[in-house]
């Protein structure tokens, strides 16, 4: 059968992934479309990753941790992909994405556990979302496996300059409730190697305010050809194929 155009599937987490709360991405999707939101924290990472997209070609694009869809709207819209797919685990994101005239095809799912065949996707871009995953390694391997060989996976967020900084900034964000993490540019390539990736370029992005105390990258890796050992699928749990819900 077709998909409707937002799809919910069970989000689940592995038992020890202590993750943000759901709830607060759903309160900040109400913000999320703002403009000034926008102009300081979400659009320099659209615009290097829609410049990335161009220059390696891409035709089948997924977008994990979407928000409310703009980004995979603007891939539809000025790069006209065959097939666009916006994923998040926020409900909340993603009834404000299904309102949009020109939306991509949005589903409920987190990164962890994406619901998708094998190398069905040229590209995976995420931005400002990375640092909110749980298991980092773990979504990396994800990614790993939805991607086509010598596809791309580009990442925008904020990389701290010093390993005590982003401790720093880790225990902040566990003091509060809402547990993250931002990798140093080092150790984003360590994870990303680690998952299977070859490094082609971490960019720098200019952002508004804290553009030197907490820099934002946008790292580009390609699919190396040896797939790391996949990790099981839950039983019963739903998969993508081509497009469909098995």
């Amino acid at each position: 059968m077709t998909p409707s155009r937002t799809t919910r599937l069970p989000v689940r987490r592995p038992r020890d992934a202590k993750g943000p709360d759901r709830g607060l991405f759903d309160l900040w999707s109400f913000v999320y479309d703002a403009p000034l939101v926008q102009w300081l924290v979400y659009r320099p990472g659209h615009d290097a990753v829609l410049r990335a997209l161009r220059a390696c070609g891409a035709r089948r694009i997924l977008d994990v941790g979407c928000g409310t869809g703009l980004l995979a709207a603007r891939v539809r819209r000025e790069i006209g992909g065959e097939f666009v797919v916006g994923c998040d685990f926020s409900r909340g994101m993603l009834s404000h994405a299904a309102r949009r005239r020109d939306a991509a095809l949005m589903v409920q799912a987190t990164a962890l556990r994406l619901p998708f065949r094998d190398a069905s996707f040229d590209a995976i871009v995420s931005t400002e979302a990375f640092h909110w995953f749980p298991d980092q390694g773990a979504a990396l391997r994800e990614f790993r496996r939805v991607v086509a060989p010598k596809g791309r996976i580009l990442v925008s967020l904020v990389n701290p300059p010093a390993e005590w900084l982003a401790s720093a900034a880790s225990a902040v964000s566990r003091a509060v409730g809402e547990p993250c993490h931002w990798p140093t540019r080092a150790r984003m390539r360590a994870q990303v190697r680690g998952a299977g990736f070859r490094v082609v370029g971490q960019r720098f992005v200019f952002r508004l305010p804290l553009a030197l105390a907490f820099p934002t990258f946008l790292t580009e890796a390609e699919a190396a050809p040896e797939l790391p050992p996949r990790a099981e699928a839950a039983e019963g749990e739903p998969r993508f194929q081509g497009g469909f819900l098995q």
